[in-house]
């Protein structure tokens, strides 16, 4: 009797060990609607999607477009744009179902390990390492070639064990004369910089347009070279077009003078007016992949992020504000309390004094008997 109560409060002990939480049900990361959601995305953040939290999307499709709408009902995807284009994929491999899937969802981005590229999706490589302390390396994003855009790992929590991030790396880093950006707005800024069109009439004006898309409506930049000097840059509304600097880092419209030109960046559906002091309208016009003529782009991505606050904490210093996130928000999972344990609690509070009694009870009769 003795040896099968022992067994049951063996195993009685033992399961709530060995078990795990459940995963039933779904809930949402408030911070994406309220304080913090709201100050990234007006800093220039950027909102994608990697599904739903401990879920592979290939044995679950669903979460992609779910994750989507998940997403959409809580903030913007980005200033330019209200979808959300970019989606991170766990892992080197996707099938031709999760790309074909990720495609019909709207997203035009994946990243950021894959050794293929799927058709029909552009492709962003985890070239600039982590900012996670004793593993961000200022070697690498000091390599970075000209017009790449260098994306740097970023995750706050693996398994509850928080994340610390290289502080020294990221202050290094701020101090670079470089684009600060995002997957998305790097992109759609180096395609609206293909679609914009230049002409000249006989006069010494040289006029810009940029047509809108069905996208985001994201800045495009160009380089302008002519002969002679500016008179005035002004907008379709006659007012003077603003200028920006050779330092500044982040996206926005304007213009710069250089000694043969002028770099320009205007929004779809603007269209400049350049005004010469010269007779001699002849130019060319190149452009531009990166924003400023900088030499290259950096994005922090933040991985498989379910709560904004604690993936984003540690940036949020004035010091750090230069850095600009792309933000691959999953929905996080609630875990729900397993039954089994208040059930196995009341199993023990029973069991235990009965098995208290019998070992009492089994020692009396081995006292009498031994009196005997």
């Amino acid at each position: 009797m003795t040896k099968r109560l022992s067994l049951v409060i063996f195993t009685i002990l033992i399961i709530p060990l060995i078990s795990s939480p459940v995963v039933g049900e779904w809930k949402e990361d408030v911070w994406l609607n309220s304080v913090i959601g709201p100050e990234r995305l007006t800093m220039g953040d950027e909102f994608g999607c990697q599904g739903y939290e401990n879920l592979n999307i290939e044995d679950n499709l669903w979460a992609i477009s779910s994750c989507r709408d998940y997403l959409v009902s809580m903030t913007n995807a980005s200033r330019w744009g209200v979808s959300p284009i970019s989606f991170g994929v766990s892992g080197s491999y996707i099938s031709e179902n999760a790309s074909n899937e990720i495609i019909n969802s709207g997203f035009k981005i994946i990243g950021d390990q894959l050794i293929s590229n799927p058709d029909g999706l552009v492709v962003m490589d985890r070239n600039g390492g982590s900012l996670e302390k004793n593993i961000a390396n200022i070697d690498i994003l000091n390599s970075s070639e000209e017009d790449e855009l260098i994306s740097i790992h970023w995750i706050a929590r693996v398994h509850d064990l928080q994340v610390r991030e290289d502080k020294e790396v990221i202050s290094w880093l701020v101090q670079q004369n470089i684009w600060f950006t995002t997957w998305g707005e790097w992109y759609y800024h180096s395609e609206s910089g293909k679609n914009i069109e230049i002409q000249s009439d006989e006069s010494n004006v040289i006029s810009i347009n940029l047509e809108k898309n069905d996208g985001w409506n994201v800045p495009g930049s160009v380089k302008i070279s002519y002969d002679g000097q500016i008179t005035s840059v002004l907008d379709q509304n006659n007012q003077l077009y603003p200028k920006y600097f050779d330092n500044t880092t982040h996206l926005q419209t304007g213009w710069r003078q250089l000694d043969d030109g002028i770099i320009l960046t205007l929004n779809p559906g603007d269209e400049i007016k350049i005004t010469l002091n010269s007779s001699d309208n002849s130019f060319s016009h190149q452009p531009l992949t990166t924003f400023n003529q900088l030499h290259h782009s950096v994005t922090v991505v933040g991985h498989h992020t379910t709560n904004l606050f604690k993936w984003s904490k540690d940036f949020q210093s004035d010091e750090f504000s230069k850095l600009r996130f792309t933000w691959l928000i999953e929905r996080p999972a609630a875990i729900t309390k397993n039954w089994i344990l208040p059930v196995l609690a009341i199993g023990i509070i029973i069991a235990v004094p009965i098995a208290i009694r019998v070992k009492i009870n089994e020692d009396k009769d081995y006292q009498i008997d031994e009196s005997e």
